[in-house]
């Protein structure tokens, strides 16, 4: 383990050496992210998945900065150019960019107006000048040969050498990268002629703003528009500040000599230095603001995969259409396909009776217990439809969020899953499957094709697609799967497995029936002690051979559970049943070089819920009667909605028109908030104030301020341990009402929040 790594990682991320180098260990001999984070937090001093996850992204930065740095130095070295004062800074640098700096006097170069000159000889009258600035410029005549016909023409090529090496110069480059960072400004306009084709980038056809302080949505849509050909842009600090700053370092006389030195600085700025610079900083800001857009796409999938599941029930689940009628199939409790049809509900004919006598034929024969509806083109009409319907016995309608159904209808997974049916069935399928299990249905779709994203097709696409997976592992694994009835596609994201193992898995549940412990995992093909260390404490098998099994307690930890029961005269089953005989155990009795106190509280926790599941509740949503289309929404409306995307500017907020409408940040709240991840989560039910209404643009500009009080609605309360056998029914709120509101003096911002909706 690199000492310097470890003192770089802990000081950026403000832990101790020794919490970096265990984990930094820990990650080295194969140790996922989850499993640290719960099973080892003893050795990391309790860091959670987050600092771990940064610790894992810090080693790879700092072993490229190492790579860089070797070859550097090998190639400086085979230069025979090479000081014990260059490699002591070569060594002690550790930003990629600084290094670069140092490298590039001894960078092999490509032809250059300098190397042109030096070819020609002037490279004595360019050290001249540089070194005697107060002298006058009579050498230059001495210069004149077949190359170089005239003085003037050898006084250019002396200022082409000078500016390269004012160009080349570490300290000028590290001051000029100082002041780009404190005032450079990011500054774009229309390119001549797109003024119409760009007008939803109007906000930046004239447009200047300090880089440092520039939001990220603003960054990435500039950028967007520039790709497009809407826009051109620039990065810089006033030039005459950047000129000052780089005579002040090399401009050290008065003479004629100093002027053509002076004219080799300003010619090395616009030149060189400055698309260099702005080039890098270009790339910094895309950089810094494609992480942004990361974390805010990460963390509404985070909350998009751990919504509120119904649980294992009978569903109907429809996929509403117009003209080709609604997809409707008919799902088992574990989400297997028992019946597929197409129905007409909204057509005015006999079409409309049969498929409420198919729905009520089907609901008594599949033992329905809810019924979900796509939220996509005719859902409001259709979830209609179905709630008139009396069924004789309790059934929920759920409207559920449609999107990526139709990339999983037609993807590989579907067709393996379903070969026999068409993708319309498969879309299906997947509506049903997502009120079920949003989890377990989710994990089969690109996380980028569920569309809660901001900016997601700009940003670098391999950062984001390792955040995504990293969350989709972090979500699995905090949930949980049933180990006898988890897909492949869901196994595959537990800690240790991956796609081979959970194939393996699949395939041995087929051969040798259900697992009755996790022990049996041993037997699975390749699955070796490492794998099953990683992987079996995430892993639940439900009345198995050890009550154990069903919990998140790790099997290491079985014996120490063992040894706690017997001291109280118990078996294990009594002590997970029985708060009293719990309430006994000191968990200071159990410490030891192994076990720490945190861990023991954590398993004396699982043991009171084993296999808590920490979604909420599912609960029912409606929204406004007689609120179908953008036409039926006027400003002072207060309606119930559902927020559908979050990003860095505010959140989009579902009210059942098919457009969603924007809650800008500044209407969020009625406290000053930074991140609108303060006031709001996804699919959390709120009510909203409408601003204003553009129904020839589909925009929708609402606030959720003083709308349902000073705070937003819950999204919902705590869930007890999931117990597949349970009854309650989902909590239903009275059927809402589009109320009118007082508008208050919101119009002063309104104008500044039109256009954010597009860009």
């Amino acid at each position: 383990m690199n000492p310097k790594h470890i003192a770089l990682i802990s000081s950026e991320l403000g832990i101790s050496g020794k919490q970096a180098e265990s984990t930094m260990t820990l990650l080295s001999e194969g140790s996922t992210v989850p499993f640290i984070s719960r099973y080892r937090k003893e050795v990391t001093g309790s860091l959670d998945e987050v600092q771990i996850g940064r610790i894992e992204d810090l080693q790879k930065r700092y072993k490229e900065v190492d790579d860089r740095r070797d070859f550097i130095i090998k190639t400086i070295t085979e230069q025979e150019k090479m000081t014990p004062e260059l490699l002591t800074k070569l060594e002690n640098t550790w930003v990629l960019a600084e290094l670069e700096d140092i490298y590039l006097p001894y960078k092999p170069k490509r032809k250059t107006r300098a190397t042109v000159a030096i070819e020609k000889g002037l490279e004595p009258l360019a050290t001249l000048l540089f070194e005697q600035q107060d002298g006058d410029l009579s050498a230059a005549e001495t210069f004149i040969n077949e190359q170089v016909a005239t003085s003037e023409e050898a006084l250019k090529g002396a200022r082409d050498i000078i500016a390269e090496w004012i160009n080349e110069n570490a300290e000028c480059r590290d001051k000029l990268r100082k002041l780009f960072t404190h005032t450079g400004k990011l500054t774009s306009k229309v390119v001549e002629g797109k003024e119409a084709e760009g007008d939803k980038y109007k906000d930046y056809f004239e447009f200047s703003e300090d880089l440092r302080e520039m939001p990220s949505h603003r960054v990435l849509a500039i950028l967007r528009a520039e790709h497009e050909g809407i826009l051109f842009s620039s990065i810089a600090p006033v030039e005459e500040d950047a000129t000052a700053l780089i005579n002040k370092q090399f401009v050290v006389g008065k003479g004629k000599a100093a002027e053509q030195v002076t004219k080799a600085a300003a010619d090395a700025y616009k030149r060189l230095l400055r698309p260099s610079l702005e080039n890098e900083f270009r790339a910094v800001a895309k950089e810094k603001a494609d992480q942004e857009a990361i974390d805010v796409f990460a963390e509404n999938l985070r909350q998009l995969l751990l919504a509120a599941p119904l649980g294992p029930k009978g569903v109907i689940a429809i996929d509403p259409g117009y003209r080709t009628g609604c997809k409707v199939v008919a799902l088992d409790n574990q989400g297997n396909m028992l019946d597929n049809d197409v129905i007409y509900p909204l057509e005015k004919n006999y079409k409309s009776e049969h498929a409420e006598a198919l729905l009520k034929k089907w609901a008594d024969k599949y033992h329905t217990e809810a019924i979900a509806v796509g939220n996509g083109t005719a859902g409001r009409e259709t979830e209609e439809f179905v709630k008139k319907i009396d069924f004789g016995k309790k059934i929920n309608v759920f409207m559920v969020n449609e999107s990526g159904a139709s990339v999983y209808s037609a993807s590989e997974v579907a067709r393996e899953e379903f070969p026999d049916h068409d993708v319309t069935v498969r879309g299906a399928i997947s509506i049903g499957r997502r009120l079920i299990d949003p989890l377990a249905e989710l994990v089969k779709i690109d996380p980028k094709a569920i569309g809660v994203g901001q900016y997601q097709h700009d940003v670098s696409q391999s950062s984001l697609k390792q955040s995504l997976d990293r969350v989709v592992v972090s979500c699995v694994n905090n949930v949980g799967v049933n180990l006898n009835t988890a897909s492949k596609h869901l196994l595959a994201y537990i800690s240790g497995l991956g796609p081979s193992l959970a194939e393996n898995i699949v395939k041995y549940r087929k051969e040798n029936g259900a697992f009755s412990n996790r022990m049996q995992l041993k037997k699975v093909h390749r699955l070796g002690d490492k794998a099953f260390e990683q992987c079996a404490g995430f892993l639940r098998i439900e009345n198995g051979d050890n009550p154990l099994d069903n919990s998140a307690v790790h099997p290491e930890r079985y014996d120490l559970i063992k040894e706690m029961a017997a001291k109280q005269h118990s078996t294990v089953q009594d002590l997970m049943g029985k708060d009293e005989l719990r309430k006994q155990i000191n968990p200071k009795d159990y410490v030891s070089a192994e076990v720490g106190l945190l861990t023991l509280e954590d398993i004396l926790k699982e043991l009171a819920k084993p296999s808590r599941d920490p979604r909420d509740e599912i609960s029912i949503f409606e929204y406004a009667e007689g609120i179908h289309k953008m036409e039926d929404v006027k400003p002072g409306m207060v309606l119930p909605g559902v927020v559908t995307n979050i990003t860095a500017f505010g959140a989009f907020v579902d009210i059942g028109v098919k457009q969603d409408g924007l809650v800008h940040i500044s209407h969020l709240s009625n406290k000053f908030i930074s991140n609108p991840n303060e006031a709001v989560k996804l699919n959390q039910k709120v009510q909203v104030t409408v601003l204003e209404i553009d129904v020839a643009r589909k925009r929708i500009s609402l606030s959720m301020k003083d709308s349902s009080g000073s705070q937003p609605a819950s999204s919902g309360q705590r869930r007890e341990p999931r117990n597949d056998s349970r009854q309650e029914q989902p909590k239903r709120a009275n059927k809402p009402a589009a109320k009118e509101a007082p508008l208050n003096d919101f119009q002063a911002k309104l104008a500044a929040l039109k256009n954010k909706f597009d860009n």
